[in-house]
């Protein structure tokens, strides 16, 4: 097992039994999903690519793939990002 593996386990790990949110102790990214119409990532590396039918994007050691149709980027910062549009199906890619 990598190391970055093995220290990102003990990072969940600790915040299971501490009770402390994941995505803040274990540096992940944080997913939410409106339906199917709307997505908000927070905790984002970049896009990799950029289509109206597959959008992928870093999540650190994950890349999410986002399929659908009329996909659109309506906000990006450095750390967040939303897309909108009707989304088919989501993919965590390692």
């Amino acid at each position: 097992m990598e190391r970055q593996e093995r220290t990102q386990q003990i990072r969940t790990r600790m915040a299971e039994l501490f009770d402390l949110p994941a995505d803040l102790v274990a540096g992940l990214s944080h997913l939410e999903i409106l339906g199917d119409r709307q997505l908000f990532l927070e905790g984002h590396s970049g896009i990799l690519s950029y289509g109206t039918e597959q959008i992928d994007v870093s999540a650190g050691a994950l890349t999410l793939r986002i399929r659908g149709s009329d996909l659109a980027l309506r906000a990006m910062t450095e750390d967040e990002l939303r897309i909108q549009g009707t989304i088919r199906g989501i993919e965590f890619l390692r």
